[in-house]
């Protein structure tokens, strides 16, 4: 295993695909930062997730309480065809292997990125890398100087998102840039939840509040 590294960037770059904002089948969960600073700043994309991928990162957060852990986020970039708003759709989280990790860092190396973009060409040829995820664990939610030189670097565009969970405290949040490109290492959003024929939330981060953005009907053609 090598220790050099390499950009998280495909050689052609993706474009926004188009659909329907998925809103009336969504719950949207506010952060406790968003409700203190009263919507002073807002994202420059709308941020949802599917309940198995939000199952699946916490699952993966709790694997190990005294160092990080991580990988990355892949789905959608859209652009609703009536409004022109960009979101994301999250739709699997895949942990990084190869990664070297301590209990206050994370670090993808090359044959972990290698590795990430084989299980894409193979297994979701259709997707995009929209972020990526690690935890904290006994911290924080926050964008260290490290993470941010990683989400800077390898995830440039301003669709791309950046997860950080605390398994400790069940808490959690999404670091968006604004549409000024500008990122906040301590502003974290809450998101969509995505409710694929599902009533129920799956949602425990304890510094999140429910929000109802629409009838969470079943959906008929998955997100469109």
């Amino acid at each position: 295993m090598t220790t050099s590294y390499i950009r998280l960037l495909p050689i052609d770059l993706p474009t926004a695909q188009t659909g329907y904002i998925p809103y009336r089948h969504s719950r949207y969960w506010r952060s406790d930062i968003e409700l203190a600073l009263a919507d002073q700043h807002q994202p420059g994309i709308a941020v949802f997730m599917t309940q198995k991928a939000y199952v699946r990162a916490n699952v993966h957060a709790h694997t190990d309480l005294d160092n990080e852990v991580g990988g990355w986020l892949i789905g959608n970039w859209r652009e609703d065809q009536i409004t022109g708003e960009e979101y994301i759709v999250i739709e699997k989280c895949l942990p990084a292997v190869y990664a070297r990790r301590g209990s206050d860092y994370l670090t993808f190396t090359q044959d972990s990125q290698v590795a990430m973009f084989e299980i894409m060409e193979e297994h979701f040829p259709d997707k995009e890398l929209v972020g990526w995820y690690h935890t904290h664990p006994k911290m924080s939610v926050f964008l260290s100087n490290y993470d941010l030189f990683i989400h800077n670097h390898f995830f440039p565009h301003p669709w791309q998102v950046a997860l950080v969970i605390e398994p400790h405290a069940n808490v959690g949040g999404f670091f968006v840039r604004d549409r000024d490109g500008n990122l906040d290492a301590r502003h974290y959003f809450g998101f969509h939840e995505l409710a694929v024929g599902l009533k129920r939330s799956v949602v425990h981060w304890a510094n999140m509040k429910e929000e109802f953005t629409g009838s969470l009907a079943v959906m008929e053609n998955k997100y469109e």
